[in-house]
């Protein structure tokens, strides 16, 4: 059977197509008796049409559509953002495509070259300037998530008050009297880590000794270089201010190796609150970053460019959440 159109409709409650696209498209009244508007809606029920929303689009020159580009799916934060996105997107009847950035966690590259009237807009977290510059060069909407609200071309940007989750992790650890720190940096050419390392820095240096190292995002790799930087007992930190939970559960397994206890020995810390931040021992010391909330502010800031509405709303608030892989400094 072929599927049922307008036309079949019309024919069969006995009126033109136009009236039919008006009284599916409810704006029958005052054009088209109450009586007529039943008999399509009728017709319509018994045929069981259902119109071309796709064909429509493109006549109106839009595919409700959405592009969400994330660094990886094998993180957990990023599936979180498209739950939030695609939840906003589908109150609005809007469709949320999702690209994830072939090389992994990482910059993503500009995907789809090609398919620039199949869209109308990107919703990009953590990209790199390059490909900010690819998306958002040929007019396409455009808004960046954890990004530099200073940098690119986008119509909107949606921040975390990560900055101020710092400020959390250092207060906790300064009152529990730690003064020896080291920061586990990600490997990522990302301003939401580069912005973590600055506000560190300026928080901590003026009360504390701070190193740095830096690790890809993965838990063997935080192991090796936690364990490199924590193997000389006369130059070890007593807490470790990780920017991921990976991170800080690679830490957790190279303090396991050298002997150390957390958080007696060694205090540890991560950022996203992931499932993972529970379902270690210690459970973890994280800064959790609601990432839900995030999607649904990127996509409702996507939405308000469209309508020529202007795009303001403050950081997104993140919160410290204390568990048991920090303690008081060890004496010295």
């Amino acid at each position: 059977m072929t599927r049922p159109t307008s036309r079949d409709v019309a024919t069969a409650a006995g009126v033109s197509q136009a009236t039919v696209s008006l009284v599916l498209g409810d704006k029958w009244r005052g054009r088209v008796s109450e009586r007529t508007a039943a008999l399509v809606r009728e017709a319509a029920t018994t045929l069981g049409y259902r119109p071309n929303l796709a064909a429509r689009n493109l006549r109106l020159g839009s595919t409700r559509t959405a592009l969400l580009v994330v660094p990886a799916l094998t993180n957990e934060f990023f599936a979180r953002v498209y739950t939030g996105a695609a939840r906003v997107a589908a109150e609005h009847g809007f469709g949320v495509v999702l690209y994830p950035s072939p090389e992994g966690t990482g910059p993503a590259r500009d995907p789809f070259a090609s398919a620039r009237a199949a869209l109308d807009g990107v919703i990009a977290s953590s990209m790199a300037t390059d490909a900010l510059e690819a998306l958002g060069g040929d007019g396409l909407p455009l808004v960046m998530l954890d990004s530099d609200p200073a940098a690119g071309r986008a119509a909107a940007h949606v921040n975390l008050a990560i900055t101020d989750g710092m400020r959390q992790v250092t207060e906790h650890l300064l009152g529990l009297g730690h003064r020896r720190f080291l920061h586990l940096a990600a490997d990522v050419d990302s301003w939401t880590f580069d912005i973590r390392a600055e506000a560190l820095a300026a928080l901590l240096r003026p009360h504390a000794v701070l190193r740095g190292a830096r690790a890809a995002l993965t838990v063997d790799a935080a192991r090796a270089v936690a364990g490199a930087a924590l193997a000389d007992p006369r130059d070890r930190p007593t807490a470790v201010i990780c920017d991921d939970d990976i991170l800080a559960a690679g830490v957790c397994k190279a303090a396991r190796r050298l002997g150390l206890r957390v958080p007696e020995d060694l205090s540890v810390t991560g950022v996203d609150d992931l499932a993972l931040a529970t379902a270690v021992e210690p459970e973890l010391t994280t800064v959790a970053l609601p990432a839900e909330r995030v999607g649904e502010q990127g996509m409702t800031a996507l939405l308000a460019v469209l309508d020529g509405t202007p795009w303001t709303a403050p950081e997104i608030p993140v919160a410290l959440t204390v568990r048991d892989s920090t303690g008081p400094a060890p004496a010295p």
